[in-house]
């Protein structure tokens, strides 16, 4: 494992983090989109199948338990917990996800590495994270006004795909024959949802001012 995908791997931990902070320890899931962190729990659910089926390394194993566990932690907490759910703003979070899903299982369907249960399920996980932000931004660009914690969560989100991308360049040039199409292009597009966000967040960290969205 290279420094580019251990950071991406602790970045990405530290985004779940940040969220779990906000939604435990303040009792708050506002400006977090909730269709998102479904698509979230599905993401995870499709492409960790392998927990059943073959054992990579201890490291590997608990990455994928805690980003399991964490999705559906957090998509519970949202729906059940009192406090939490009080603060959901529901009608502001009104993209409607789940027709993401038709079209990124039958995409992975006709393009896909191996044509097997297991891998057009990986498959459909990837273009599914690629779009599964998309709900997330569209609260954030209605609410405007994001918390310091929305704003890092989103940040670190970001960030892990960036680092995956380095990670992946840093290996078509270290191994033979290291060509990955399908998760290029999938964390290609991500990475692109989330630049305007990147910009607007790096600008109100250099003027030390509170993260706001244009309209």
């Amino acid at each position: 494992m290279n420094i580019f995908r251990l950071a991406g791997d602790m970045t990405h931990l530290a985004s779940v983090l940040v969220l779990l902070l906000k939604i435990h320890t303040i009792k708050s899931c506002a400006g977090i989109s909730l269709k998102t962190q479904e698509l979230f729990a599905i993401v995870f659910s499709a492409r960790y199948l392998d927990l059943f089926t073959g054992y990579i390394s201890f490291y590997n194993t608990l990455m994928k338990i805690v980003f399991l566990g964490s999705s559906f932690s957090i998509v519970s907490y949202i729906r059940t917990h009192k406090v939490v759910r009080r603060s959901y703003d529901k009608d502001q979070d009104t993209f409607r996800h789940f027709f993401l899903l038709l079209p990124c299982m039958l995409l992975a369907l006709v393009i896909n590495g191996r044509f097997s249960f297991l891998e057009v399920m990986w498959t459909f996980s990837l273009y599914l994270e690629a779009v599964a932000i998309l709900p997330q931004l569209v609260v954030l660009q209605r609410t405007r006004n994001i918390d310091n914690l929305t704003g890092q969560y989103i940040f670190l989100l970001g960030a892990y795909r960036a680092l995956y991308i380095l990670n992946w360049i840093y290996r078509y040039f270290t191994e033979p024959h290291f060509v990955h199409w399908i998760p290029w292009i999938a964390g290609l597009v991500q990475t692109l949802l989330y630049a305007d966000f990147f910009y607007y967040y790096l600008e109100s960290w250099k003027k030390n001012r509170k993260l706001e969205l244009p309209a």
